[in-house]
């Protein structure tokens, strides 16, 4: 069995607290993508990411463009409105990024949730850009059920 601590990694320096404009920048652009329902829309999500880059939403996992497009789509079956309201931002240095806030949807039967959500990014500066390698969101899927 491999040695086991309790100690957990901490920012090193205050640099490591830091988050570029950019990097605020394209959570605030992301966010606002993320609340547009459009096949226009869905591709500018999926280009929020690095070509191999993994997506976790909840239970669903997916790799690459095609793979986001798909799970994208299916975060928009019942959806017909969503408004992300992200409140903080933890950076962790090296592009690690934590992020917490709330999300208000209403169903296409008009039926409406108010959903916190924390999530995990990885970024990565590609082609002048920054984008995610790595999103995972975290966020209780029996909220969406008991909609009202």
């Amino acid at each position: 069995m491999a040695s086991h601590s309790y100690a957990s990694s901490y920012p090193i320096n205050a640099k490591d607290l830091d988050v570029e404009e950019g990097i605020k920048n394209f959570f605030e652009n992301f966010y606002r993508i993320s609340d547009t329902g459009t096949e226009e829309a869905h591709e500018k999500y999926a280009d929020s990411f690095t070509q191999d880059a993994e997506l976790v939403m909840g239970l669903k996992r997916g790799v690459g463009h095609s793979e986001i497009i798909k799970i994208r789509r299916g975060m928009w079956e019942h959806v017909k409105e969503r408004l992300h309201t992200p409140k903080k931002v933890f950076p962790f240095g090296d592009g690690e990024i934590m992020l917490y806030g709330d999300v208000r949807y209403v169903l296409k039967d008009d039926r409406s949730a108010n959903v916190e959500w924390a999530a995990r990014a990885k970024m990565v500066h590609e082609g002048g850009k920054w984008k995610m390698g790595f999103y995972q969101v975290y966020l209780d899927p029996t909220t969406m059920q008991n909609a009202k």
